[in-house]
């Protein structure tokens, strides 16, 4: 209820709780229809929110549909929920980029009825119905098995802002020497990408030897990024700086910030680092000098994990399996919604005011 009183101070429409309550006992009465979270524009350019009976029809076209248990809300699900332009293209559209779940059926030799998959990215939820729903249908090479070990529900805690970390530590794993003694700089550590970045480095101790520097514009979360296993807690203001280099702080850097802070990561990074970018939080411009590239060596690394290759995704998933702390899937990094009120996260996750991973319940179990 005060998730949709927000939203309608901020001039937003949505479905009421009750109604939503309603609309999924019908999607339930209906046997071929389900219930998904229709985003629409208003005349006026409001978000207008829809949770409502739908068709498999009404999705975008696949070989296997799927039972959709978990979501997620990511960066770019917050953009879609709120119409920020970049994201998805023509509305109503179903968001999630993510999801998890089992599959009902399938025309591909790749998966079977009961088969556990996993899927993040290839533009489902902008271009192609998403997770939002109790049921969804994608093309096969799209999904994967679900990691062994994770549930559905941990599948989608850790989601795209994991799988990214894990692809930046894999990156600077490979980059980087066997053994580095300076630390590794996190930007945007108390989000979703950033958070699992601390843990993931953390894990990681033997060839990360200095340490996880966690940067993070909420003092309040200090002690929770320690937990992680950040060995030190820095603020913006500490790491920025408008100059072309700086002392040789860090080893290298995870950033899913972008604009000033990458530029201040640069120039920070020791002599032969590398400073793998995966964000633009902050800004998807970039004003730096060469001097970080020509006078230290220092290595860029773009991070994309939307069409990221099959043994890449693989590759995270395995990390991530392995590595992350088992409370860090259920403990307070992870918030869990139900679909009706997904919507009421969506700002503040853009204006960085959720902690860790919003786990959103579409009730296709």
């Amino acid at each position: 209820a005060h998730s949709a009183k927000m939203i309608a101070r901020r001039g937003l429409r949505v479905v009421g709780a009750a109604l939503s309550r309603r609309l999924l006992s019908s999607a339930a009465a209906a046997g071929d229809s389900f219930a998904a979270l229709w985003v629409d524009s208003s005349e006026d350019k409001k978000p207008v929110y829809n949770l409502r009976p739908t068709a498999i029809d009404e999705l975008g076209e696949g070989d296997v549909t799927v039972d959709i248990e978990y979501s997620s809300l990511n960066y770019k699900d917050a953009m879609a929920l709120t119409l920020r332009p970049g994201v998805v293209r023509k509305y109503p559209m179903v968001p999630g980029i993510d999801l998890a779940g089992t599959v009902r059926s399938s025309d591909s030799d790749a998966f079977k009825a009961g088969d556990r998959v996993v899927l993040t990215g290839w533009g489902v939820g902008e271009q192609h119905t998403g997770g939002y729903a109790a049921r969804g249908r994608f093309r096969s090479e799209w999904l994967l098995p679900l990691p062994e070990g994770l549930s559905a529900r941990d599948a989608m805690a850790i989601g795209t802002g994991g799988l990214t970390a894990a692809m930046c530590v894999n990156a600077l794993s490979k980059a980087l020497p066997d053994k580095v003694e300076r630390p590794v700089a996190v930007s945007g550590a108390s989000g979703g990408v950033g958070s699992f970045a601390v843990a993931l480095l953390h894990a990681k101790a033997a060839q990360f030897a200095g340490g996880v520097a966690a940067v993070t514009g909420r003092a309040s979360n200090a002690d929770w990024l320690r937990s992680l296993g950040a060995t030190e807690v820095l603020s913006r203001e500490d790491v920025h700086t408008t100059a072309p280099l700086q002392k040789e702080q860090f080893c290298g850097a995870v950033d899913a910030v972008g604009g000033g802070m990458l530029a201040s990561l640069l120039a920070r990074t020791q002599y032969g680092g590398s400073v793998a970018a995966c964000g633009l939080a902050e800004s998807p411009s970039l004003a730096t000098s060469v001097f970080p590239f020509i006078l230290r060596g220092v290595s860029l690394l773009g991070i994309d994990s939307v069409r990221a290759s099959r043994q890449q995704r693989l590759d995270a998933w395995s990390l991530l399996a392995t590595s992350l702390p088992a409370d860090m899937l259920a403990g307070p990094s992870i918030t869990e919604v139900p679909l009706r009120d997904v919507s009421g996260h969506a700002e503040p996750l853009i204006e960085g005011r959720v902690r860790g991973r919003v786990v959103v319940a579409t009730g296709g179990q």
